[in-house]
């Protein structure tokens, strides 16, 4: 097991310490349970997508819950009918699953679709108006400008 050492990160940067924590666990608690398979996926800088391959579950065997900042999936293992059928090989996994993401703060889970036997989950980052950059002037000046760009038309005019 290779030990990540985030000290030099921690004396240099301020109020990412639930950063460096998060990451550490992660590597910690990196199990080899690979059941169900997933893709994460970035459609914009806003949008996110996560799909689970989840083959024989119905969507009332799935539970999606989102707290602050965690996402978990959770498969319940539905009672199997005895049929008078014997199975020769079992490939297909029937078993329960649990699923955690970590959200960043401000991610919201947008909509849950199960179709084809794919789980996908969007996700959107929506930022409060409070919190999105604003220019502050300096000494009350009047906030500047920007100048338009004008080599191309002087590219053109050459």
């Amino acid at each position: 097991m290779s030990r990540l050492d985030f000290t030099p990160y921690r004396r240099t940067t301020v109020g990412f310490d639930h950063l460096f924590d998060l990451l550490e666990s992660q590597a910690r608690s990196n199990s080899s349970d690979n059941y169900p398979p997933f893709n994460i996926a970035r459609s914009s800088e806003d949008n996110y997508r996560i799909t689970l391959a989840i083959a024989g579950f119905r969507p009332e065997d799935i539970e999606i819950t989102a707290q602050q900042n965690l996402l978990t999936v959770q498969g319940k293992k539905r009672e199997e009918t005895q049929e008078a059928t014997e199975m020769l090989h079992v490939g297909i996994a029937n078993r329960g699953f649990e699923r955690r993401f970590e959200l960043a703060d401000h991610v919201r889970v947008e909509r849950a679709d199960l179709a084809d036997g794919l789980l996908v989950i969007d996700l959107v980052r929506e930022v409060p108006e409070a919190m999105k950059p604003k220019k502050i002037a300096v000494n009350g000046a009047a906030t500047l400008t920007a100048v338009p760009d004008t080599s191309e038309d002087d590219a053109n005019a050459a």
